[in-house]
């Protein structure tokens, strides 16, 4: 099957990776025979007003180029939409794709892959996160996670992985446990100091660090990472463990799964897929089937 794509490009991921994706990328599209149409916004209000115009349009697939901010972007035009979703996974974190098993860094095989997908008409549903009326993909994450986040936010160098473990040991100077109310679906709310929560769709953020190990993305369910009350030391222990998963074994963290988590703290704010949502309280919401992906 020919089609119109639409190739959403971040020519500024991944200090410039975007842009040298988004070449092979087209070409493999163009090499199925599909016409390829660009869009490129001047800063992510721009961008999303013209990916929201295209798919107003009518266009067969979005293919996001970029990191998980450009992906974070196409899933607040593409949810609850027929347009399926293909990655070209080419920023610094690359979350989104590594939860779903898509290439990373690798721009024609990727885009091959999608070509491929949508021909064969090999479509996922999956789900998707839904907070303070914008969409999620991975994780959204609250306490010592979401400081490092910030913290990492603001450093300019090293890149990827290496800046969150420079933001990790700039936090722990500061970390204190904080009181948190969870509130999962209908239940009772869980009163409980802890020194972050976690929310995942998918498995990772912060460019591979499994804070949701064993998440799903198309079980209709978030599964809620607390790390409880715990002292510096044992933070320090636990926190790096993100890497592989093995943190969820330990005697401070606990697991649990629902389609609905409501997190309050005093003091605290959250970030979704990297994104700011601002302060808490704030509640999220598994939208199952939210999103059709390029399989």
């Amino acid at each position: 099957m020919t089609a119109e794509i639409t190739l959403f490009v971040n020519p500024t991921a991944g200090r410039g990776r975007g842009a040298r994706a988004a070449q092979p990328a087209a070409s493999a599209l163009r090499a199925a025979g599909h016409v390829v149409r660009t869009v490129v916004g001047t800063d992510a209000a721009d961008a999303l007003f013209r990916l929201r115009a295209a798919v107003r349009g009518g266009t067969g697939a979005v293919i996001a180029v970029g990191g998980d901010g450009m992906v974070s972007l196409a899933l607040q035009a593409l949810a609850g939409t027929d347009v399926p979703l293909g990655v070209v996974a080419a920023g610094t974190g690359n979350d989104f794709a590594r939860a779903l098993d898509l290439p990373v860094r690798e721009p024609a095989r990727a885009a091959r892959q999608a070509a491929e997908a949508l021909k064969e008409g090999r479509i996922r549903d999956v789900d998707l996160g839904r907070a303070r009326g914008g969409w999620f993909g991975t994780v959204l994450c609250s306490g010592f996670d979401s400081r490092v986040n910030d913290r990492g936010n603001r450093i300019r160098l090293p890149l990827g992985r290496f800046r969150y473990d420079l933001a990790i040991a700039l936090e722990l100077a500061a970390f204190r446990p904080v009181p948190y109310r969870i509130t999962l679906d209908d239940g009772p709310p869980i009163e409980t100091e802890a020194a972050l929560v976690a929310v995942g769709n998918g498995s990772s953020y912060g460019g591979g660090m499994r804070i949701c190990a064993d998440a799903l993305p198309d079980d209709g369910l978030f599964d809620v990472i607390v790390v409880g009350d715990c002292d510096r030391r044992t933070l320090l222990r636990v926190f790096p463990q993100v890497y592989k998963g093995t943190h969820l074994d330990h005697p401070k963290v606990s697991v649990h799964r629902a389609a609905k988590v409501t997190l309050e703290a005093a003091g605290l704010g959250a970030y979704a897929d990297g994104e700011p949502l601002g302060p808490l309280p704030v509640s999220a919401e598994c939208v199952p089937g939210a999103l059709r992906l390029l399989a």
